[in-house]
């Protein structure tokens, strides 16, 4: 059991960088640093797009609106933190 909450806490921190991608990646392109039309950066943005949006969705939904500031990526990131140093760990010591 221990060694599947290991690979819970890999797989969150995994989705953490892909938060952080996806993040730089949609600031790039409102700086206008890349290029939409290319066909590699439109792949991996609706990639990023696919992995992130089922999980921000709900998240912006509760938020207010702070106009152009999405600040969901951050509550996501700290709601993972949360379940990787409280949750995980109290899990982990109920199983030895």
């Amino acid at each position: 059991m221990l060694e599947l909450l290991g690979f819970i806490s890999y797989v969150l921190q995994l989705y953490v960088y892909v938060l952080i991608a996806a993040a730089v990646l949609s600031w790039l392109i409102a700086f206008g640093v890349v290029n939409t039309s290319n066909q590699f950066v439109a792949g991996l943005l609706q990639l990023l797009y696919a992995i992130t949006e089922p999980v921000l969705r709900p998240i912006r939904n509760m938020l207010p609106n702070l106009g152009g500031i999405d600040i969901s990526p951050v509550v996501v990131i700290l709601i993972i933190i949360f379940i990787q140093s409280v949750i995980l760990p109290n899990l982990a010591r109920a199983f030895i």
